[in-house]
């Protein structure tokens, strides 16, 4: 018999919250997302991930409906090509503006320290963030996605509109990271406020992409990328190319209204051809 999907979302929520939460403790006591050399990010990104699997497993007794097809190329590229498009077009701004200044130095330096001498080579660097880099930032993002994008939507797509799953989906995923913002050093050198709202809206606006992509896709893999992809380049590409000035984070990272702005356009576009989705929430079975 199928399960019906308010109990796999109740479920899924339970052991998501109890599992971040074991996760946020050594974070929160050292107050840095460095605690334990990254290793309890690792695990705190992996929560939802192991939530959502334990979850499939105790309700169906498998991992169908997961979304483990790789599906039409068109919608992966699109999950990994979107983030760095989004964060160019803000960062060039930036740059060609003087809001903030261009800098090869400290991406290179970075690069090298991970992958050799080679890589003090900007074009080099580039191309081995865009490969290596992102196939090791999707070891952290697969976690967060399979239990996000591959319990929470598609199961509340089963209950509720495409906009309400979005919303509800993005804000939980937002909620998620309040503990990081709070309480360690994941925000800004702006206000706390402003980087808690800036944050919000940004993860929101990914929010209603992601459950796009998935629900039209069928398949996990585009938010997978997109997740690791927006991970990658934006922290540690395009943040280490930037030199900032004393208000250049207000529009730069995750919490400026750059980033935020790009996304909630992006995500407007793609609400409005939301009848696209089929209305069972899936454009293909999400095996």
């Amino acid at each position: 018999m199928t399960p019906e999907p308010r109990k796999l979302i109740a479920t899924f929520l339970v052991l998501t919250t109890i599992l971040a939460a074991c996760c946020y403790v050594p974070i929160v006591s050292a107050r840095s997302l460095g605690a334990g050399g990254g290793m309890w990010v690792l695990c705190l990104m992996w929560s939802p991930g192991i939530a959502g699997l334990v979850t499939r497993l105790a309700w169906q007794r498998d991992l169908r409906g997961i979304g483990w097809r790789w599906g039409a190329w068109r919608y992966p590229a699109i999950g990994y090509m979107l983030p760095p498009s989004a964060a160019l077009i803000v960062y060039a701004l930036v740059w060609l503006t003087g809001f903030g200044d261009f800098t090869a130095t400290r991406f290179t330096t970075a690069m090298a320290r991970d992958f050799g001498a080679a890589a003090r080579s900007l074009p080099i660097a580039v191309l081995i963030a865009s490969t290596a880099g992102v196939a090791t930032s999707t070891l952290f993002a697969m976690g967060e996605e399979l239990g996000w994008r591959g319990v929470l939507v598609p199961e509340l797509a089963k209950r509720v509109s495409f906009t309400k799953t979005a919303l509800w989906s993005g804000a939980i995923w937002a909620l998620f990271h309040y503990p990081a913002i709070l309480l360690t050093d994941y925000h800004a050198a702006t206000p706390l406020a402003f980087s808690l709202i800036t944050f919000t809206v940004c993860v929101v606006a990914a929010g209603i992409i992601l459950t796009w992509l998935r629900l039209r896709s069928g398949s996990v893999w585009p938010a997978v990328l997109f997740h690791a992809s927006h991970n990658l380049f934006v922290q540690d590409v395009f943040d280490r190319l930037t030199v900032p000035k004393s208000a250049t984070e207000y529009v730069t990272t995750e919490f400026g209204v750059g980033l935020m702005a790009v996304y909630a356009a992006v995500a407007w576009w793609l609400w409005r051809r939301r009848s696209e989705i089929e209305p069972s929430g899936m454009a293909t079975p999400g095996v």
